[in-house]
């Protein structure tokens, strides 16, 4: 989950990712706001930069992991 709240950090320090995020998902920013610790938000969060591979991988270098990690994360939380 911890990985998943760095990604979503990451997201969001970006104005345009922000908004596309919130295009992409269906999620307003209050939903967002409610539910940053829930798993399934989370899940949305990760699909969402596995849909944009410069995302993806800009986001893994970000945080210092591989991009399979933020998959295998997002794998977890749709498990949860």
């Amino acid at each position: 989950m911890n990985l998943a709240l760095q990604a979503l950090v990451w997201t969001l320090e970006s104005p345009a990712r922000a908004e596309r995020l919130l295009a992409l998902t269906g999620l307003s920013p209050v939903e967002l706001r409610a539910g940053a610790g829930e798993p399934g938000v989370l899940a949305a969060i990760l699909t969402f930069l596995e849909a944009h591979e410069a995302d993806l991988v800009a986001c893994a270098d970000a945080l210092d992991e591989r991009p399979e990690a933020l998959v295998a994360a997002r794998r977890v939380l749709e498990d949860a």
